[in-house]
């Protein structure tokens, strides 16, 4: 957390770290399931989703994306977030322009509080769909799955909150009294 920029108030930094913490025990669950470890899922159900095979890829690939996009919020608190890496040719060294980050971090939390909301609301549903036999009844596999998504109800509103605060930061019209480098020193 020695990287914050100057001028990033303590909160917008733990919420931007919290952002990888409230996307990982759902990551690790699906990398449990894709390892075939007891999560609830049956061997029934371990097939229905294709694992082993092209769904282990798929809970694990998922589970990289979630955390890679995480990542990314830290970018709106530290300085690869604001001016461009020295491995990009032409934009090296360069400000990254605002709403370059102001709009995608947007769009990502409305739609992750959107998909969190109706997740949520449809959690009862959720196995619905799956025939009968692919979930073991015993409650404490419902009750884990459901304390490792419950943290990404925090994703949406916590990615909110950092790209408010980097829009009114970096929108306010003052220059900053720090210097930026490329990341990885100077070009």
């Amino acid at each position: 957390m020695t990287n914050t920029l100057p001028g990033v108030p303590k909160w917008a930094n733990i919420a931007a770290h919290a952002t990888l913490l409230a996307t990982l025990p759902s990551g690790l669950w699906r990398v449990a399931m894709g390892l075939q470890i007891p999560v609830g899922f049956t061997e029934q159900g371990l097939t229905e989703f294709g694992i082993p095979g092209w769904g282990t890829a798929y809970v694990f690939g998922l589970s990289l994306l979630a955390e890679a996009l995480a990542f990314l919020t830290l970018g709106l608190v530290r300085p690869w977030g604001e001016v461009w890496p020295r491995w990009i040719p032409g934009l090296s060294g360069r400000r990254i322009p605002p709403l370059a980050a102001i709009v995608p971090a947007a769009a990502g939390s409305i739609a992750l509080t959107a998909l969190s909301v109706q997740a949520l609301f449809g959690w009862a549903e959720a196995g619905s769909s799956m025939s009968p036999g692919s979930w073991d009844e015993s409650p404490v596999y419902g009750v884990v799955m459901a304390a490792c998504y419950a943290p990404l109800l925090l994703w949406g509103p916590l990615l909110a909150a950092v790209t408010v605060h980097y829009a009114r930061r970096r929108l306010s019209g003052e220059r900053p009294q720090h210097s930026l480098e490329p990341l990885g020193g100077r070009a």
